[in-house]
């Protein structure tokens, strides 16, 4: 089943439940997703890496406002977004651990031959492909700073 099948399901549940939390980031997705889907440079339909693109995008976001708002001192915000954040990471694969990320970064840094700071650049080119939609990017980069630094 297609992520925007599961959506518009999950949207009917969230409904009869009226769990406006739920519904509010259901909704958010299916937007995200049809905006893609009628972009210009779209088939109409989204393969699983656009797809995997589109919540990872919408994971950050929330969780970007998430530390504004707390900031802030908004905490009733944060919860909102926490909200969202928790429903959307139910259709992502589940993150690595730290210590799954150091293992896959060590074998990717042995693949391209990556021993020094300066080759970071080679090493994030393929770790943000193999790894997208399973570890933050920031995560990753600090990570992979650590070893090679």
């Amino acid at each position: 089943m297609s992520l925007k099948t599961n959506i518009e399901s999950g949207i009917k549940d969230a409904m009869r439940a009226k769990d406006q939390d739920r519904l509010r980031a259901l909704r958010a997705i299916k937007s995200l997703i049809l905006l893609e889907e009628t972009s210009g440079n779209s088939t109409g339909e989204l393969t699983v890496e656009a797809e995997m693109k589109i919540l990872t995008k919408a994971a950050k976001q929330r969780k970007d406002s998430m530390e504004v708002f707390v900031a802030q001192g908004r905490n009733d915000l944060a919860e909102k977004e926490q909200a969202e954040l928790t429903v959307i990471e139910e259709f992502l694969p589940k993150q690595l651990t730290e210590e799954e990320l150091k293992a896959k970064l060590s074998e990717i840094i042995a693949r391209v031959g990556a021993s020094a700071p300066s080759d970071m650049g080679k090493v994030m080119g393929v770790a943000t492909k193999e790894l997208a939609g399973l570890a933050d990017g920031k995560v990753v980069s600090a990570t992979v700073k650590a070893l090679l630094g």
